[in-house]
């Protein structure tokens, strides 16, 4: 049985690093903090490129995007289909993607068959029409928003109308830093004994920077050891069409009111370590921006997360961040006020530590661990909340059962068994062999000659599997191993009571089933030998899977008593746990519905004992009609979480396997009862496998033979592993050796 992926899979879509700009650093920030607060969790980027030959990205970026193909876009969204991604985390701010108001992005949702979280770095109070149209596309193609001020989330539903309960409010990232004394820093960029007034960031003139120096003398003239550190490089955009002109036009500023001496340029990209340092060095952080409706600002989310004293225009994120005194607000392009701001909290430094603490303590809310917890909340939501395609009448019409095909069989077959597990339709020799599937395997070979006759291949294959069964077995244990390395080496010394069970149930087939005499003489020693270690085992499904052996075993040898007291023990103790835990409204052995539920029941139908076959029937019908979608559809107990009584059934991540012990349970109670109807419930079970299921999607694969691992909430696994592909096989056997393979009855 396939354990639930823990694993969770995002790809998030932005500009990156080394591109320099805003969105880049939030790019990597969040991806980082994802990977880093869930180490199970695998994140890559997709990075959105803005001049023809791109940038020298880290490991993390695995594609790129041309920001003006929109055939970039086609291809972005093929790669993460195939890499079986599960949630699109996309930033979004007008005019980094390509297209009228960023247009090309829609076509690239369009194409995205993933549950999408869309971040809006730009929310706009009075958009234009290309700019509306986009966002009413984004609200259709994206199953949550994430803003990070509140007035973001009031303009997503007045202005555009989107559902408050669509939307996210998860505060911009800052860095872990501890609240200190900014004099530890100072020495490393040469400001001992100077009081610091730090403004970093990429330079262009929307930042307002020319009000903070007009400051500067008003300033000085109260406090002349001040400072003023202007840190990062002019945008690269503003580069390419101005040159360094807007900085030239400060330091000129700067020059004419005589305060030359107290700015220094730092005129470049600073690291994240460097940037630890300047915020730390700092007294006092300004952030003059002109924009009112400047909605995000990384600088002010990491300096108020440090714990610095703030002064700041009164834009949009600053009024929510800064109020309740962790800040000053002075109105736009006034220096005079900056000025009457900065030489009041120097008068006042017991003030000014109290606005700091206050500050140091919201923001321990914002380190980036607890931001991407949030996000990873979202993101389930996303996930949880993505639209089930309905299953409608159409539905019923026909889902003839294909030809066998079986090159993925061969294919996933080597001289010593069959291997667990496949990337897509390639074997995985990481994890190679295991008993569980290679029982099922020879269980299915000696199906098919049953059905078909003699095939020296698949002989040769059915040879392969016994003789892994034999090695598997342990003489001294009397257990059978389970788990085989490619190296040929077993990964323990007993294996589950599950695969030991199933081995005899493999063997046993055999000797039902099977016209090889060599086959049949090794089954019968491994059946005997390992059939008292039953007695032992606790596992219902170990039970079952033995009972269903002893069923097989007994069309040879119906004589054998000591096998069939063994029978009576195993159904004894399953009957037993259905009168210990069955009710009116739960007709089933356990507290909990598991894995492989219907080899239960079945167990039970093949006991032969009146009794016992009655509550067989019971429970599997019980189960049939708590597995059929509003739609008919089979839609069996997910793995992920399965179903504890009184609790809400897991509805994925959906297994072959389960779908294989319907059919077969349901054709073993056709085959007692001689009613169609189980006959008809076994092939609308065989039909999930074909596309009459939760998604409307096909997990068998015609081209190999080969069948997908799982039907996950909005996808499938497109994996092609021996359980399910020996799933899909053994249940399409079980319904055409008995004559049936048609539109399901009605």
């Amino acid at each position: 049985m396939r354990s639930p992926q823990s694993t969770r899979h995002v790809a998030f879509i932005g500009n990156y690093p080394p591109r320099r700009c805003g969105i880049a650093t939030f790019t990597e920030d969040i991806c980082e903090a994802i990977a880093g607060a869930f180490p199970d969790a695998s994140c890559f980027a997709g990075a959105v490129n803005d001049r023809p030959e791109g940038y020298e990205y880290p490991a993390r970026v695995r594609f790129e995007i041309d920001q003006d193909d929109p055939d970039s876009y086609t291809r972005a969204a093929e790669f993460l289909h195939i890499n079986n991604v599960e949630v699109v985390s996309v930033q979004h701010e007008f005019g980094i993607y390509g297209g009228p108001a960023g247009s090309h992005l829609i076509g690239f949702l369009s194409q995205l068959r993933k549950p999408v979280v869309i971040t809006l770095h730009t929310v706009l109070k009075s958009p234009d029409a290309d700019q509306r149209e986009v966002m009413r596309r984004l609200d259709e193609l994206s199953e949550r928003f994430v803003v990070m001020a509140e007035r973001g989330q009031h303009l997503l539903e007045e202005v555009y109308g989107i559902d408050p309960a669509k939307i996210d409010l998860i505060p911009h990232g800052v860095i872990d830093m501890p609240f200190v004394d900014s004099n530890f820093y100072k020495d490393i960029f040469d400001a001992e004994g100077k009081t610091v007034l730090l403004t970093f960031g990429l330079l262009s003139p929307n930042k307002g920077i020319e009000s903070a120096v007009e400051a500067l003398p008003a300033i000085l003239a109260r406090n002349p050891e001040v400072v003023y550190l202007i840190v990062g490089a002019t945008h690269p955009h503003l580069v390419a069409h101005q040159g360094e002109t807007y900085r030239e036009s400060l330091q000129a500023l700067s020059i004419e009111l005589g305060v030359a001496g107290n700015v220094i340029f730092h005129n470049r990209f600073v690291s994240m370590e460097e940037l630890k340092e300047f915020i730390g060095g700092s007294d006092i952080y300004l952030t003059p921006y002109r924009n009112e409706e400047q909605i995000t600002s990384g600088t002010l989310a990491y300096t108020f997360g440090a714990g610095k004293a703030i002064i700041s225009t009164p834009y949009w994120h600053a009024q929510e961040l800064l109020a309740e005194d962790r800040g000053i607000l002075v109105p736009f392009a006034d220096a005079a006020a900056i000025a009457a701001a900065v030489n009041d909290l120097l008068e006042h430094p017991t003030r000014m530590t109290a606005m700091r603490k206050r500050a140091w303590k919201e923001g321990r809310q914002m380190t980036w661990p607890q931001v991407a917890r949030r996000y990873m909340d979202s993101f389930d939501a996303a996930r949880a909340g993505l639209s089930v395609p309905a299953i409608t009448a159409a539905d019923n019409a026909s889902y003839p059962v294909p030809p066998a095909k079986l090159d993925h069989l061969f294919r996933m077959t080597d001289h010593t068994g069959i291997f667990q597990h496949a990337i897509y339709s390639v074997p995985n020799y990481h994890e190679a062999y295991c008993t569980d599937d290679n029982a099922r395997a020879f269980i299915y070979t000696v199906f098919h000659e049953q059905e078909h006759g003699f095939d020296p291949a698949i002989d040769r294959l059915a040879s392969t599997y016994l003789a892994f069964l034999w090695y598997a077995f342990d003489a001294n244990t009397r257990r059978f191993r389970n788990f085989m390395s490619h190296e040929r080496h077993w990964l323990e010394s007993n294996g589950s009571e599950d695969s030991h069970a199933r081995a005899l149930w493999a063997v046993g087939t055999a000797l039902g089933h099977s016209n090889n005499e060599g086959f049949r003489n090794l089954s019968a020693l491994l059946f005997q030998r390992g059939l008292e270690a039953v007695m032992r085992f606790s596992s219902p499904r170990a039970w079952a899977f033995t009972l269903v052996a002893i069923d097989e075993y007994l069309r040879a040898f119906s004589g054998d008593r000591s096998v069939a007291k063994m029978q009576r023990l195993l159904v004894g103790r399953l009957m037993g746990l259905f009168q210990a835990n069955s009710s009116p409204d739960w007709q089933w052995f356990e507290r909990v519905a598991t894995y492989d539920n219907a080899k239960l029941p079945h167990a039970l139908i093949l006991s032969g004992q009146p009794e016992a076959i009655q509550k067989g029937l019971i429970s599997l019908k019980w189960l049939i009609n708590e597995q059929t979608g509003e739609g008919g559809q089979f839609s069996p107990i997910g793995c992920h979480g399965f179903w504890p009584q009184g609790s809400e059934k897991a509805r994925f991540d959906q297994q072959p396997v389960e779908a294989h012990a319907m059919v077969s349970a349901c054709m073993a109670a056709y085959d007692v009862t001689g009613e169609e109807i189980w006959a008809a419930h076994a092939t609308r079970c065989f039909e999930w496998f074909l596309g009459r299921n939760d998604l409307g999607v096909s997990l068998y694969d015609p081209t190999t033979g080969g069948c997908r691992d799982a039907l996950l909430r909005d996808h499938i696994n497109q994996n092609q592993g021996a359980e399910s592909t020996l799933a899909f096989h053994l249940s399409r056997s079980e319904l055409t050796r008995r004559g049936y393979g048609g539109p399901c009855p009605t």
